[in-house]
């Protein structure tokens, strides 16, 4: 699947848009005209920005190589873009690179009550989108769907006037994965999913507000956690060994690999007695496919092949 189209296939957006308003969180937020100094934070939300071709707009991302590192392909794509920040920049930062848009989310570059947010940079005539799965930490949302995903693309669409681009994406993400879940066997029971982030007193899992939730259930499976009502955060080992999940999605990413998780779970004696454990059955999910992003298309496929392995 190629993410990232060529620029002579991309048709540059206008600067002479008529004005456009979209939702990001709780707030209406309209532009006059599209950034042309954006920056994004995060990998996955800098490859919706690299998708919909918009790199002539941005001025550099940042909050990547603190924790992630990039493949070939998207280091491909933003090689000409300086990396303003390795972690949440600040609002100095941002100001410094005469910015005009930040794409970032709650806990995704932007913190609550923190000096980064939509209204301390609203004074410097910085414009935020918010990251659509992470609008529960400032308010009520419905469970992480791919419908979250495909929302910023179409919102970012609508910012940077190049909606046309947006919904052939959209639609071509929603064929490919449509295509795919249809050729697939169908399971006679949903698979019990625990994701395994990170944390090893307290295991750091996705809740129904995550977007793994959402890729465990469009491939057919059901996140043992999904009732739990937090986004990314931490439960207790009992709860874990309670709900007995089949299958283990290790997130990973930052100083300890996918390896060294999955070794640490084989190894604990608590843990004998799960399914996952006792039949092996791991999956591993880069952190930039179980996050919002482009690459939601490919995690799910691997899923719902994962889930269907003997």
């Amino acid at each position: 699947m190629k993410f990232f189209p060529t620029l002579a296939a991309l048709s540059f957006a206008s600067s002479a848009m008529a004005q456009t308003t979209v939702q990001s969180c709780d707030r209406t937020v309209t532009f006059d005209a599209p950034p042309q100094a954006a920056i994004s934070n995060d990998v996955n939300l800098t490859e919706m920005m690299l998708v919909l071709g918009l790199t002539d707009h941005m001025v550099g991302y940042t909050g990547v190589s603190g924790w992630k590192t990039l493949d070939e392909e998207m280091t491909m794509g933003i090689e000409e873009l300086p990396e303003l920040s390795s972690q949440y920049p600040s609002k100095e930062v941002l100001i410094g690179a005469d910015a005009d848009f930040f794409f970032a989310g709650w806990n995704y570059g932007m913190k609550v009550g923190g000096e980064v947010t939509p209204e301390t940079l609203a004074t410097f005539g910085i414009q935020v989108y918010e990251l659509t799965e992470s609008c529960i930490h400032i308010g009520e949302k419905d469970a992480a769907s791919m419908d979250d995903m495909y929302n910023d693309l179409r919102n970012l669409g609508a910012i940077f006037d190049v909606a046309e681009r947006a919904e052939t994406l959209i639609d071509d993400y929603e064929t490919e994965l449509s295509s795919f879940l249809s050729e697939q066997a169908d399971l006679e029971t949903a698979p019990r999913v625990f994701v395994y982030d990170s944390g090893e007193d307290v295991p750091f899992t996705a809740g129904r507000y995550a977007m793994p939730n959402a890729l465990i259930e469009a491939a057919g499976g059901t996140n043992v956690m999904n009732d739990f009502e937090k986004s990314w955060a931490t439960v207790g080992w009992e709860a874990v060994v309670e709900r007995n999940p089949e299958v283990i999605v290790i997130v990973n990413y930052g100083e300890v690999t996918a390896a060294q998780k999955r070794d640490f779970l084989m190894s604990n004696p608590a843990f004998t007695d799960i399914d996952a454990i006792r039949n092996d059955r791991f999956v591993v999910l880069e952190y930039v496919e179980a996050t919002p992003g482009p690459r939601n298309i490919e995690a799910v496929k691997t899923l719902a092949t994962a889930f269907r392995a003997e």
